[in-house]
């Protein structure tokens, strides 16, 4: 009840006006572009497809396994915090960061996307480990080695979920690698967004339709027996690399161009004035707005849960209905929040109100569909008693009460992913903290980008930390 009043209240400080004069206009266009796909040139349609795949399949290859390195590590202090930090900067922010080092490069791209899913791996994996039933370490000796127990016992006793994750943040990494071409890289998403800028709508539906199919058929053509001709088919269809001139521009960024120059001569009312400046101009603004948007975005991912997740339940809808329900999630989780937001950019102007609306559907799609899954997982397990209430009174009085402990907790889940969400946002121009970074990164005023990105690190950081406490809470009420 206290994130809805919060919502509520955030309400008055966001500008949800719609600005063009008529976007019905603009939406029939862009829904005449769905129904008409159109592509003139295959090959670049497919070198972007390939290149999507190719830097989300190496990035988890790598992170992966790094990953599960780190979560046997987990118990140190210093593990978690540096796993904290690293998931807590958008891929889109390492993008930038990285941008200015190696270019536009296939460097720039692997490491936007394994930085942040290793902190991420290691965090999940970590939490799966702890799920396991550790009396069986004792098995192996006590003087066993921590690699060896881990080996020999919570490794394989955990390898199906390690696996399941896995395939589920590939998924992830191909969204990733999509918007990741809204900062120039040669992936699906750089070429959406020209398609979108130039209206040509049939081009950009061609484009959305084959990254849903491409999502929809993972589990088909991801098998594990094909992972080393991927791997190896991966690297040879990156884009050519941008040289590297051996560490200098890297040892200048990291010595000098990301400290303010104030404090490189030790001018400490400078110093101050500068942070002042920014705090005012800059910092506050930005995470005023990106608290205020996250807040409604999470409460209306509440909402649309609860209309959708019946749609694809088996318990809740018959064939005509699910399979239709199944599909429009399909499309929601499938496409990226960005993607769904230059969208209704485009459709209702600059405003928090696109903003709200990408970050809900999508991240409401995703929960309705793990939400459905598990209704549905206990419908065919669950006898049926003859008293059993239907239709509306099923979803009010039966289905829903159960499983609204599980929605909450995948709730608070996503909302550290959300507020990362909203934060990029501000890269399509949306006065979130993305917004300064982006501009920060253009005015080549690393210090302030730089300052900036840890300022959104630490708030997602501590969204995270309040979220597990929630997320703990919601489990007891199970």
């Amino acid at each position: 009840m206290a994130l809805v009043v919060a919502a509520v209240l955030a309400l008055w400080g966001v500008d949800f006006q719609i600005y063009p004069v008529d976007p019905w206009h603009e939406l029939g266009r862009l829904g005449w572009g769905l129904l008409t796909p159109a592509w003139y040139d295959l090959s670049s349609l497919m070198w972007a497809l390939l290149h999507t795949v190719a830097f989300a399949l190496l990035a988890v290859a790598v992170a992966a396994p790094l990953g599960l390195l780190l979560a046997m590590l987990f118990h140190w202090r210093a593990v978690r915090l540096c796993c904290a930090a690293v998931r807590s900067v958008h891929e889109v922010f390492w993008g930038l960061i990285f941008m200015q080092l190696y270019g536009i490069s296939p460097l720039t791209g692997l490491l936007a996307i394994l930085v942040p899913f290793t902190g991420v791996f290691a965090k999940v994996f970590a939490e799966i480990f702890q799920q396991q039933d550790f009396d069986t370490v004792h098995t192996v000796g006590l003087t066993a080695g921590r690699l060896k127990r881990y080996c020999y016992t919570l490794i394989p006793q955990s390898w199906p979920a390690l696996l399941s994750y896995t395939r589920y943040r590939f998924e992830c990494a191909l969204r990733s690698s999509a918007i990741l071409g809204f900062i120039g890289l040669p992936t699906l998403g750089f070429h959406l967004e020209t398609a979108f800028k130039q209206g040509d709508y049939s081009e950009a539906g061609a484009l959305l339709w084959a990254f849903l199919m491409l999502i929809a058929t993972i589990r088909f053509w991801l098998r594990r027996w094909l992972l080393v001709p991927y791997l190896l088919l991966a690297l040879w269809v990156l884009p050519a690399t941008v040289g590297f001139d051996g560490g200098g521009s890297l040892w200048r960024f990291v010595s000098e161009d990301i400290w303010p120059k104030a404090l490189l001569e030790q001018d400490w009312n400078g110093l101050l004035n500068w942070w002042v400046a920014l705090w005012h101009g800059q910092i506050w603004p930005g995470l005023w707005q990106t608290l205020l948007l996250t807040q409604i975005a999470l409460v209306l991912t509440g909402v649309v849960v609860l209309l959708a997740y019946p749609l694809a339940s088996r318990s809740l809808a018959g064939p005509v209905v699910r399979w239709p329900g199944r599909f429009l999630l399909l499309v929601l989780r499938s496409t990226p929040e960005m993607v769904l937001a230059f969208v209704f950019l485009l459709l209702l102007g600059p405003s928090g109100l696109p903003v709200v609306l990408a970050l809900a559907l999508h991240n409401g799609g995703l929960i309705a569909f793990l939400v459905a899954n598990a209704s549905d997982e206990e419908f065919r397990s669950r006898l049926r008693r003859p008293d059993d209430p239907a239709s509306l009174k099923r979803y009010a009085y039966l289905e829903t009460p159960r499983r609204f402990p599980a929605l909450l907790a995948f709730l608070f889940y996503r909302w550290e992913v959300i507020l990362r969400e909203s934060a990029i946002m501000g890269i399509l121009g949306v006065a979130t903290l993305g917004f300064y970074i982006d501009s920060a990164f253009e005015e080549i005023r690393y210090d302030r980008a730089f300052l900036l990105i840890v300022v959104t690190a630490l708030l997602n950081m501590l969204v995270d930390a309040v979220s597990r406490r929630l997320r703990g809470a919601s489990v007891r009420m199970e």
